[in-house]
């Protein structure tokens, strides 16, 4: 089995797919307003895909009340300081970090405008 994409209900569909296009370098693969907005976007390895979507039969999450270890999406970065700065320069804000944990990793927790939580990792070794 491969993974299709996970899905995040959010108010704003089209803002937060082009913020993620933005600024973490997403691509909008399929995009739609009926019957819901809709927007698929994938990272740059052009594998891993997003739903960002907005259907009105269901709350949207407070995602911003959720404790990031909960649910984040954790990106590969070789520098965490430098884009998590830009991130926050971009209407995100810092959670924790970056720091650099006991094994070496070095890490920053942050939420993108819509409260989702973001993770910058870049890793002391790679992942297998």
């Amino acid at each position: 089995m491969k993974i299709e994409h996970f899905a995040c209900q959010v108010r704003e569909p089209v803002k937060v797919a082009e913020w993620y296009c933005k600024h973490l370098g997403f691509c909008i693969k399929r995009s739609g307003d009926k019957p819901v907005q809709v927007r698929f976007i994938a990272d740059e390895s052009n594998q891993v895909m997003l739903e960002i979507y907005y259907n009105p039969k269901v709350d949207v999450p407070d995602y911003a009340s959720m404790d990031p270890l909960l649910m984040h999406l954790a990106f590969v970065c070789e520098d965490v300081p430098g884009t998590a700065g830009r991130l926050i320069d971009a209407g995100a804000s810092l959670v924790t970090g970056p720091e650099t944990v006991s094994n070496g990793d070095e890490l920053a927790m942050l939420r993108d405008p819509w409260g989702l939580a973001i993770q910058l990792a870049k890793r002391a070794e790679g992942m297998p």
